[in-house]
């Protein structure tokens, strides 16, 4: 069993081809180690070398416009034309029905003391018409051959695998056609080597291929068909295994891990009948029952709740912590600025009174003497609830009975953060809430948070109008600046928000105070207020309690308000430079608008020249306000592994699969994964030891367990 494993350990310089020059390149530029990291270093696309064109086919004009082709030929003669940078060489292609010309800038010296003059050659490239001759630039050229080792150069009919490389790997001559033959020597080295990692019940149920088929396929696809099948198997064998772990994790977090009995609720009853300010929608009550499940059961909660921009994620929070405090515990609420821990504090703060407990703040600003204070009152248990920033990470920070942590815009805190308030009570760990407003697609939250429950609020309250959403250009300018005019008349507030990204700050700013400037210019009878990331917390807080006060009419700000501001009187968000900015950043910044019972508007502002995908962005936020379809749109344009803020693991260690396209995959390995769990949860069953040995094999700081043992 140990034998199998340590073949696929080999370093990749012991491998015929490749030697301990090559081995270093790469170890350096692709990260590839081992026999394993070679098999796992899938193309990224694939050449069609199925068929061999006639040169008088491309050169027909009613055929015109064709990618890239394969010929076979003759190389006639060649030349050298021009001098300094426009010095090229110029071979003269032949097959018999056509000339071409086949044109090179680069290693000219070289191809003169290589090529053969009347050589047959395989050439594969694309050609182009110009002055009334086609030619191809910089041609892949190959001696044509008969070899056994190489049937597909002489007949054509196969697919040419392309991989990753860097510009120091092809400058040392190594391209896709050489790794392509690393790669059949070592898949026909190691296929003795490889086992099966699926149990025959799902390999015949889905059709799937063989392992060491599909691996073989991968790399030498026989035709599309094999192709697709190997994509198939692997896909599914890779996001099976990612779920299986994620599942794993829940289920022995909810048999090994205990947690508080919360089931009084005299302060929750008291909530609802005297002080509960609107009508919950049944989103809202759904996912509250779905806590309450959670924390009368016994085992610790790990529960994800997810809702758009102002869905009323809050005050489901703040019912659940009203289910702690009324048996007798404590609970905090962690969020990632002080702003927006400042608003949840002052928020929550009259019902909290309202129903005689005691909530504090802590923040980095809070003086040495007040948290003096607040470190007592939570050890004494006199402080029922702490809002706070990071600051109750710290180590001093200590509770009598802490039973329910809330973590509010999650993705903005790491993992080890988290654990930190995990291991605040001793004994027994607390319930774990997490909120995002960042909408999540289905495939992204199965693999970011595979191993947390699940509720969704997918319901606004009532009242709430639509935002209009509008892109205008910077030549509209002055008749956005007459439409601003006339919200402020109406006494309505307005947000003007600049990009700032990281590694242009000095831009950016400079960005910021022109803009400043030239609102004051255009609104010189109204008050403004202006807020930035590099102001210090204090004048920030007395900049937005300035504008929530309504003494200012015009924020001017950078996204440090893209978080969690709530002023329900502010009802246009005006986006300067907006291609600049994420989809999801985007409809997160709109998300600040909305919040009255007035239309609110949201104006995006760009400049003309725009790429394809910057339009589809803006044309998606002006279509509509469904964070989820924007979050499915988000995943297609970007990919997976930025969309949480932070790279986590369970998305960029996915190798072949793809969460934009391979949703249906990811649920139907998710519910294989699930069901056989349940049904064998330690895979005694003799049916599950592919997936028992498997497991036990893969290295234990492997996240990927679908990779190469």
């Amino acid at each position: 069993m140990t034998e199998r494993p340590a073949f696929f350990e080999t370093k990749i310089e012991y491998l015929k081809g490749v030697g301990p020059q090559r081995a270093a390149l790469f170890n350096l530029d692709l990260g590839i180690f081992t026999y394993a990291d070679l098999l796992q270093h899938y193309p990224f696309r694939y050449e069609d070398r199925t068929r061999f064109y006639d040169i008088s086919q491309i050169t027909d004009p009613e055929c015109s416009g064709l990618a890239a082709v394969q010929l076979k030929g003759r190389l006639r003669h060649w030349e050298i034309v021009g001098e300094g940078h426009k010095k090229r060489l110029i071979g003269y292609f032949s097959d018999g029905s056509g000339t071409l010309e086949l044109v090179w800038f680069q290693s000219i010296s070289w191809l003169e003391k290589n090529l053969r003059a009347d050589g047959e050659y395989v050439v594969y490239g694309k050609p182009v018409a110009f002055g009334g001759k086609f030619s191809i630039t910089h041609p892949e050229l190959e001696i044509l051959s008969e070899a056994s080792d190489r049937p597909e150069n002489e007949s054509g009919g196969h697919w040419q695998p392309v991989y990753n490389l860097t510009e120091r790997l092809r400058k040392r001559h190594i391209d896709s056609k050489l790794i392509a033959r690393l790669q059949r020597a070592l898949l026909e080295v190691s296929l003795s080597y490889i086992r099966e990692t699926l149990p025959d019940s799902l390999i015949q149920k889905y059709r799937l291929i063989g392992k060491k088929e599909a691996l073989w396929h991968i790399h030498l696809p026989a035709n599309e068909a094999a192709l697709h099948q190997a994509r198939r198997r692997l896909k599914f064998e890779e996001l099976f295994y990612n779920q299986f772990r994620l599942i794993k994790q829940k289920l022995i977090r909810k048999t090994e891990y205990a947690g508080q009995v919360f089931t009084r609720t005299d302060f929750v009853g008291q909530f609802y009948k005297d002080h509960l300010p609107f009508e919950l929608t049944n989103a809202q009550k759904r996912v509250i029952r779905e806590i309450f499940e959670d924390m009368r059961t016994g085992k610790q909660m790990n529960r994800l709740l997810q809702g758009d921009v102002g869905s009323g994620k809050t005050i489901v929070a703040f019912i659940a912590i009203l289910l702690a405090i009324d048996n007798a515990a404590q609970a905090c609420l962690m969020a990632p600025t002080e702003i927006l821990a400042e608003q949840h504090f002052q928020g929550l703060k009259p019902y909290a009174e309202a129903l005689g407990l005691k909530i504090t703040k802590l923040t980095g600003s809070t003086t040495k003497k007040e948290r003096r204070r607040i470190h007592e009152g939570l050890l004494l248990g006199t402080v029922h609830l702490i809002v706070g920033t990071h600051a109750l990470l710290e180590d001093i920070v200590q509770f009598k009975n802490l039973g329910l942590c809330v973590i509010d815009e999650q993705h903005r805190f790491g993992v080890a953060q988290r654990a930190k308030l995990w291991n605040k009570n001793q004994g027994v760990y607390p319930h774990i809430l997490v909120m995002t407003a960042t909408p999540i697609p289905r495939t992204l939250a199965m693999t970011l948070y595979g191993d947390l429950d699940v509720s969704i609020i997918d319901e606004m309250p009532a009242g709430r109008k639509p935002i209009k959403t509008v892109h205008r250009y910077d030549s509209h300018r002055l008749a956005v600046f007459g439409f601003l005019r006339e919200e402020i008349r109406k006494g309505r507030q307005i947000y003007i928000v600049y990009p700032l990204i990281e590694e242009s700050e000095k831009m950016d700013f400079k960005d910021l105070m022109d803009g400043y400037e030239s609102v004051s210019r255009s609104f010189p009878e109204y008050q403004l207020s202006i807020v930035h990331g590099k102001m210090p917390a204090r004048d920030k807080d007395w900049e937005m309690q300035r504008f929530i006060q309504q003494e200012t009419q015009i924020m001017v700000a950078t996204t440090v308000i893209e978080v969690g501001v709530n002023v329900p009187n502010a009802s246009v968000m005006v986006v300067e430079s907006a291609e600049r900015f994420g989809l999801s950043q985007l409809h997160q910044l709109r998300g600040r608008v909305g919040r009255g019972a007035e239309q609110s508007f949201c104006i995006l502002m760009t400049d003309v020249k725009l790429s394809k995908d910057t339009r589809i962005r803006l044309e998606t936020l002006v279509r509509t306000n469904n964070g989820f379809e924007i979050a499915d749109t988000d995943l297609k344009l970007r990919g997976p592994g930025d969309l949480s803020g932070t790279q986590q693991s369970g998305v960029v260690d996915l190798i072949i699969a793809d969460l934009a396209k391979d949703g249906e995959i990811l649920k139907v390995a998710r519910e294989c994964a699930q069901a056989i769990l349940e049904d064998d949860p330690d895979l005694i069953l003799p049916q599950h030891a592919p997936i028992r040995d498997h497991v036990e094999t893969v290295r234990e700081n492997e996240n990927n367990w679908a990779r190469i043992s």
